[in-house]
Formats: structure tokens, C-alpha cells, sequence
């Protein structure tokens, strides 16, 4: 086990607790200048979308521009580092979700920034994925993909190495009889574009970009992997449901800055980041990302992370999950 690894779980249950000198120290009026958002996935998926929403609430709430940069690589292991190098002041925060901190750690031999760098402003939403296949496979039912799945093995496309899908695909391998092939992707859209063309079998993607194709029925549609019902295909069950609760994960998207940002200025950007989401135009555009409020902050939402990264860990290790 890698000197990351060994410290992640403890610096993120610490993270929101920085010493006095710091923690109390006279933080200088916020922002004074630009804010940049830096999204380390892609441009077009939900962390980005959730990110720019936020974004356009704060600017015109604080009267200084707020710009999205997206700077993406290495399962967000990029424009984690960019922002854990940034100066501690809160203008530049990291808009992203959970991986790169719950499974990253575990699939990496080493990590481009330290456990304790960066420290949680606010988990402000969470979204399970889809679980999905070509109707080409015949699968029809969780039934129909445990029967088929056991005889000859099914693949099974993701967003990228150590991405939610990721996760999920090793954990329906190592918990079902399925013979279950990971295939990774540039992110959610080719994932789901490999689905629609057969290139593989099927996949457990974010919901919102494989409904569309649910509705057309160019996708079967299975399950979803969180512990509450998708608000945009209600119908189907969770796995829970079906008596699978060990797939169940939920991906969290949250906002993280270097550790040294003094207190005040987290407080007033977590405030008004709480605050934009309880807008009714962002729970709408919420609500078309299947996204569902959180809104842990400091402790609670370190003491979160650290219980996901200890899971996820067991899973890395029980699955044999690599990042290549």
C-alpha cells in the first residue's frame, strides 16, 4: 500500500480541521478578483453542467466573473493537482465529484497532489447511474443479464479508469456470477455511443445521457445504482431492489480548495453555492441531471469521503481494478 493511500482516509476525516493560527486567521474581503472554477472532467457532463449553473448564480450574486475551466486527465487527477497547487485564497476552486479522492488513491501507484492539499467546501449533490445494454444482447430483465453474463461474459463500457462505471463494472463482476470486461472511454458520451453501436454490451453510465436513448429504445434499460429511485425513469428499480444492494454507489459532486483557504472565506463560498442550489432554475436544471441535494459541509462532508474512500478501497483491492 502506497504512502497516499495510507494517509488519504485520515487526511480527509481531518481536512476541515485546520490549526487555529490558520483556521481563524483575518481572511481578506472574497473575491476580490475573478473566480476560477476548475472542472477536472470533460466539457458536457453533469459535474460541468452542475459547475456552470453554480457558476452564473455566484457572479451575478458577487458582482466578480466566475469562470468554468475545464482540465481534464488521469480520472481528474490533473485538475485536482492544478487546484491543490493554486493559492490558498478561494479563487481557485475545484468543481468535481468524488473519485478522485475515493478511488483514485487506490488505483494509482502514485498521486500528482498530497492527501491533506485540498479540503471540502460543500458535497453538493449526488446522482446514482443507469445500468444499460443493446437490445442486440436479448437482456431484457437483471435476470436476463445474470443468466447471460454467467454463461459467456458480457463487456461493459465506462467514462474512464477509475470512473463510477468503472467501479460499478468490477463490483457487479465480484459480487454476481456475471464474467464482467471493463472497457474504458474518453468519457460518458463515447461510453454511451459504444453501447448504441455494439461495440460492447452494455453499460452503467450517468442517467441523463442514457435516457434519451432509453426513450428511443436503442438502449434496454435496467437498473439504477442508487439507493433512491431516478427522478427521470422512476420506473426502474434500484438494485437494491433486486436484492443487489452491494452494487449500490451513488457518485457525489462536490467543491474542494487548497487546505490552507482560510474558514471565512469556505464559509461564504459554501453558503452561497448552498444557497444557488435551492434556486428554482438550478433545482430544475438538478432535476434534468438526476442530480439530488446534499449539502454536507466541513467535517461532515470530509468524515463522508473518508468512509467512501475506506469502501471503495476494499472494492479496488477485492475486484483487482487497475488504472490501465
Amino acid at each position: 500500500m502506497n504512502r497516499f493511500r495510507r494517509h488519504t482516509v485520515a487526511a480527509l476525516a481531518c481536512a476541515a480541521l485546520l490549526p487555529f493560527s490558520v483556521a481563524h486567521a483575518q481572511a481578506p474581503a472574497w473575491p476580490a478578483k475573478p473566480v476560477t472554477f476548475v472542472n477536472n472532467f470533460p466539457p458536457g457532463g453533469p459535474s460541468d453542467l452542475l459547475a456552470r449553473s453554480v457558476a452564473a448564480v455566484l457572479q451575478a450574486g458577487l458582482k466578480q466573473p466566475f469562470v468554468v475551466e475545464n482540465k481534464a486527465g488521469a480520472s481528474g487527477n490533473i485538475g485536482a493537482a492544478q487546484v491543490a497547487k493554486a493559492t490558498p485564497d478561494g479563487h481557485t476552486v475545484l468543481v468535481g465529484i468524488d473519485t478522485t479522492f475515493t478511488i483514485n488513491p487506490h488505483l494509482y501507484p502514485t498521486m500528482p497532489f498530497k492527501p491533506g492539499d485540498l479540503k471540502p467546501v460543500v458535497i453538493m449533490a449526488s446522482s446514482g447511474l443507469l445500468l444499460g445494454v443493446n437490445p442486440g444482447t436479448g437482456i431484457k430483465s437483471f435476470g436476463d443479464l445474470l443468466s447471460q453474463g454467467r454463461s459467456k461474459g458480457l463487456n461493459f463500457s465506462s467514462a474512464g479508469n477509475g470512473s463510477p462505471g468503472h467501479l460499478a463494472a468490477a463490483t457487479l463482476g465480484n459480487s454476481t456470477p456475471v464474467k464482467a470486461l471493463h472497457v474504458p472511454y474518453r468519457g460518458n458520451t463515447p461510453a454511451v455511443t459504444a453501447i448504441l453501436s455494439g461495440e460492447v454490451d452494455g453499460g452503467i453510465l450517468a442517467t441523463p445521457g442514457m435516457l434519451p436513448h432509453v426513450q428511443s429504445g436503442r438502449i434496454t434499460a435496467l437498473a439504477v445504482t442508487s439507493a433512491r429511485r431516478s427522478q427521470l425513469a422512476p420506473q426502474l428499480p434500484t438494485v437494491a431492489e433486486l436484492g443487489f444492494k452491494a452494487l449500490e454507489s451513488e457518485v457525489l459532486y462536490l467543491v474542494m480548495v487548497p487546505a490552507a483557504t482560510p474558514d471565512a472565506v469556505v464559509q461564504t463560498l459554501a453558503k452561497g453555492i448552498t444557497d444557488a442550489l435551492q434556486r428554482p432554475d438550478v433545482k430544475e436544471r438538478m432535476k434534468g441531471l438526476d442530480l439530488f441535494f446534499e449539502g454536507q459541509t466541513g467535517a461532515a462532508a470530509a468524515q463522508r469521503l473518508a468512509d467512501l474512500n475506506t469502501r471503495y478501497g476494499q472494492i479496488v483491492r477485492a475486484t483487482g481494478m487497475k488504472a490501465d
